[in-house]
């Protein structure tokens, strides 16, 4: 008998249906359980990725990706040509975003809360280039930290277009997820998120918002969101501490 059968024997029995959202998360869900409850000790190997492959009906790159998430999280070490291993019974607080498409977004912010700190109108350079205003025109700016598992997670600057911005009152800004704030009050639903990642450092307003240094480097992710049309409906940066924040994402080889 396969010496993995045991530990295989451990996960819990669950049916994984694309309807509920990206099946490597629901699988890495599936493996933190016995980590979390320690049914798997620190220091045991997991299942090997073919078992769980096939315990499960999905591909080796969905246990691979499953298994990276739970890597992210600091639980398990991941070795060459064997099992992973048990590393920790507790997750770190690292965020990872794995973005393909807008629920992967909503899931960055699961369990979290939006603190806002203002909603105004104002003149900026970033609405000038982004939505073609001039230097006389003003546009609307959201100004937030999203906090999550007691830690302030991101300091969000959101911009509106004029016609957008007067539409909208800090009142409206209920949901963690700015943007389907926006689409339930102005009843329209946005169709993309352009997405720009970059380095900044930390400056003193950054700093008091995130809870981190002066200086130290903030991982910054820039996105434009536009309705079916291609109209601007907001452009909102969120600003990260590096140290507890990377982006990662799956590259198909095309050519």
């Amino acid at each position: 008998m396969d010496d993995q059968l045991p530990n295989l024997d451990i996960l819990p029995r669950r049916t994984l249906a694309r309807a509920n959202g990206p099946l490597y998360r629901q699988l890495a869900d599936v493996l933190r359980e016995p980590i979390l409850s320690e049914a798997f000790a620190v220091g045991d190997e997991l299942p090997k990725e073919a078992d769980i492959a096939e315990r499960f009906g999905v591909s080796l790159i969905t246990v691979r990706q499953a298994l990276r998430d739970l890597e992210a999280d600091g639980l398990i070490r991941k070795r060459s040509a064997k099992p992973a291993v048990v590393a920790a019974r507790n997750q770190q607080m690292n965020f990872t975003w794995n973005f393909q498409n807008f629920a992967d977004m909503a899931l960055f912010t699961k369990g979290g809360k939006l603190h806002i700190k203002s909603y105004r109108r104002q003149s900026s350079p970033i609405m000038q280039r982004v939505f073609g205003l001039s230097k006389e025109e003003q546009g609307f700016c959201l100004s937030a930290v999203l906090e999550v598992g007691g830690q302030h997670k991101s300091q969000i600057t959101t911009y509106f277009p004029p016609e957008i911005g007067k539409r909208l009152h800090r009142s409206d800004f209920g949901d963690v997820l700015i943007f389907q704030s926006v689409q339930k009050t102005l009843g329209l639903r946005l169709a993309v998120a352009h997405v720009t990642v970059r380095a900044e450092i930390a400056d003193a307003d950054i700093a008091t918002d995130l809870g981190c240094a002066m200086g130290s480097a903030i991982l910054t992710t820039e996105m434009l969101y536009q309705s079916a049309d291609q109209q601007k409906i907001e452009f909102t940066i969120a600003r990260h501490p590096a140290e507890r924040f990377s982006i990662s994402y799956d590259a198909p080889n095309d050519l």
